[in-house]
């Protein structure tokens, strides 16, 4: 595939915003991210409460379940479980304690929220690679990194020791090579307008153990046509996922439908926010490094 120059803003709704903008909030229905961080929140959700060491009440301490219902996720998070699927979707990967995991701009911290606390108690490791910083081209991203590294310095009891990278057009190693067991993909349509998407796979791909997974949850297109480049409407063809991955190593492994909703209308008007919200149909694929 042909590498295009990272554009400065992502077409989408019809509007010019900055591509920080779009990773806010993992259903991709953002304000913009300069009134957000004046408030210190994240698309309109109200920032983390301080962490508590309390495990939630009813889940054994450690599991994945106690980490969705800690109280330092905010209320707001947790109501989109049902639409997003965490518990499902992460076990569908193969989240297990002890794995090194690596979550690629994590914006606010919606599944930082989940893995940093479930890593931190069962002697994981989780590297977060932010937005590159300083960006003339997004300079919205400072206070996005900022805020989501202090989230974690604030919060150290419950999110543990979480290392930072970054990635972005001239951004180095996710991880060190071959240490990871797992990496998450949840915004590669961004990537897609940003000119990353071939970079992603590829610095994921270094990062992975042999035999490590790597999870992609996208919005996904109809089949047919060609696909959008830029992903300008937020949905990207499986196939062409497909095909990315393995140009950078990959094989596929399997898929899941947990994130499928057939009333997605595909369409970038079905993504506004002041629109009846729609989940996007979204694919839930895993890879495999040989």
């Amino acid at each position: 595939m042909t590498r295009r120059p990272p554009p400065r803003y992502e077409l989408y709704h019809d509007e010019r915003r900055p591509l920080t903008t779009m990773h806010a909030n993992p259903s991709r229905r953002g304000l913009l991210v300069t009134a957000a961080m004046a408030a210190l929140t994240a698309c309109g959700r109200k920032a983390a409460a301080p962490a508590s060491g309390s495990p939630p009440a009813g889940e054994p301490p450690g599991s994945l379940a106690w980490a969705l219902a800690g109280p330092w996720r905010p209320a707001a998070d947790r109501q989109q479980d049902q639409a997003l699927h965490p518990l499902q979707t992460l076990q569908f990967f193969g989240l297990a304690p002890g794995m090194t995991v690596v979550e690629i701009w994590p914006g606010a911290g919606w599944w930082t929220q989940i893995l940093a606390p479930y890593l931190a108690a069962n002697k994981g490791k989780l590297y977060a690679a932010t937005f590159e910083t300083p960006n003339p081209d997004d300079p919205a991203a400072a206070p996005v990194v900022q805020a989501y590294r202090k989230m974690i310095a604030d919060n150290r009891a419950v999110y543990g020791d979480v290392a930072f990278s970054s990635f972005g057009a001239h951004s180095g190693a996710l991880a060190p090579d071959g240490t990871a067991d797992l990496a998450l993909f949840f915004n590669l349509d961004n990537w897609m307008a940003a000119g990353l998407a071939e970079k992603a796979f590829h610095n994921a791909f270094a990062a992975l153990k042999s035999g490590g997974v790597l999870g992609v949850v996208q919005a996904r297109a109809d089949v047919g046509g060609g696909q959008d480049p830029l992903a300008a409407n937020g949905h990207v063809q499986e196939d062409f996922v497909k095909q990315m991955a393995g140009e950078a190593g990959f094989k596929f492994d399997k898929k899941s439908e947990i994130n499928a909703n057939p009333n997605d209308r595909k369409e970038a008007k079905s993504l506004l926010p002041f629109a009846a919200p729609i989940e996007p149909d979204r694919m839930t694929l895993r890879f495999i490094k040989p």
